[in-house]
């Protein structure tokens, strides 16, 4: 859980402006990059946690990975595990965690350009969903409130 401070004098919207020093200014500014600094490290964690877990199913589970494979992909029986299991395939909306975020569609956008270069050496264009983006973008809002307690 990140804790900050109340803060209200560093914006002209939420205090009396002619009334706070520049030494007040100076200190909730710097009480404010430090609060945006944890909140980014929350990201930053939450980015390696996906780097460490990223297609664990392509390897805890190597043998279905292989069936499905070695058909061309005909049988799926592990593919659809893997969409569904796995946040960032984000393609196909069936797949689509409820509370998918802004780490999920940086890590989709990670994975397609990693296997499309190492592969083919292209990246191949991947489409996303206004919605998805919009959906994404409130569930990162809720991820970083629901991290945040305001200390009296």
């Amino acid at each position: 859980m990140i804790e900050i401070e109340k803060s209200p004098t560093a914006d002209t919207r939420t205090c009396d402006w002619s009334k706070v020093t520049k030494n007040e200014l100076f200190d909730a500014s710097k009480k404010h990059i430090d609060d945006v600094r944890q909140g980014l490290r929350l990201f930053r964690d939450k980015l390696d946690e996906a780097s460490r877990q990223h297609d664990w199913s392509k390897i805890l589970k190597i043998h279905e990975f292989h069936e499905d494979f070695k058909t061309g992909f005909k049988t799926t029986k592990w593919f659809q595990m893997h969409q569904r299991e796995e946040r960032h395939h984000l393609q196909d909306k069936n797949f689509v965690q409820d509370d998918v975020n802004l780490i999920d569609i940086i890590e989709m956008i990670t994975d397609c350009v990693m296997a499309g270069m190492a592969r083919s050496g292209e990246y191949r264009k991947e489409e996303v969903s206004d919605e998805l983006l919009r959906k994404a973008f409130d569930n990162t809002i809720k991820l970083l409130l629901d991290n945040v307690k305001v200390k009296p």
